[in-house]
């Protein structure tokens, strides 16, 4: 038996010109997978890329699928409907997941007590904003419970609340909230991985400050408040230039 026919987690990683940080992401996964006893794939959902993360995925042992959505939620379905795998792990491409971060999914999800869940955040270097950032973080999280960065599930649970709910932002606390409802009626809980994870890219912050955040939330009241109000024209636009034409 090779280690395709054997294949128990899928990783998706969806990407929109990661040249400079595929690797590294798929080492992090490779790493992960050297820690279990089941066959891993990497699949990068190559989005609108022009430079040559699909060359690097492939020469670093990864599948590639393409998608040209402006929706990250629609990016990560095409990679799950892709996927060979029974469990889905999600990881964005400039960020790293720790060693045993599969191990310990798949631990938590054969106990029985979990629909999926996800894991804490922890910064690739950190300044006095990035601690502020971190905070905010860790007490949204466990106020909330709808712990996000790397998601994991079933791929048949995944399946079953549709896959991730196609919003162009804030779809992560959305399927976190679908995944979590439907646990409910299967007597099951939304987790949070307690050993391991996610090593958050700060390269945003190295490009434009480590008060980017809070800059922006100043600067953008207005577009905000009008969003919160039904008028996303504003907030749609800050999407794009944050997120969907970032790297570009």
């Amino acid at each position: 038996m090779t280690i395709s026919d054997n294949i128990i987690i899928s990783v998706i990683v969806p990407a929109h010109n990661e040249e400079k940080y595929v690797e590294r992401c798929i080492n992090s996964i490779k790493q992960a997978a050297s820690r279990v006893k089941c066959g891993v794939e990497t699949i990068i959902v190559c989005n609108r890329c022009t430079d040559r993360t699909a060359e690097l995925a492939l020469a670093n042992g990864a599948r590639v699928v393409t998608d040209e959505s402006r929706c990250i939620a629609t990016v990560r379905n095409a990679g799950i409907n892709a996927a060979r795998g029974k469990v889905i792990v999600t990881i964005d491409c400039d960020n790293r997941m720790t060693e045993d971060t599969l191990r310990e999914i798949l631990g938590m999800l054969n106990s029985g007590k979990y629909i999926g869940g996800g894991a804490p955040l922890r910064f690739e270097r950190y300044s006095a904003a990035l601690w502020i950032n971190d905070i905010i973080c860790r007490l949204g999280f466990k106020l909330t419970g709808l712990y996000c960065s790397i998601f994991w599930a079933r791929k048949s649970d995944f399946d079953a609340i549709g896959g991730f709910i196609e919003k162009k932002a804030g779809e992560d606390i959305a399927t976190a909230k679908a995944l979590r409802a439907y646990g409910r009626k299967k007597g099951k809980k939304y987790g949070c991985l307690r050993n391991n994870h996610l090593i958050n890219s700060t390269r945003k912050y190295n490009d434009m400050g480590d008060w980017l955040y809070f800059k922006l939330i100043f600067k953008n009241a207005g577009a905000l408040i009008k969003a919160a109000f039904g008028d996303r024209s504003g907030y749609d636009k800050l999407m794009d230039e944050m997120f969907y034409d970032y790297n570009k």
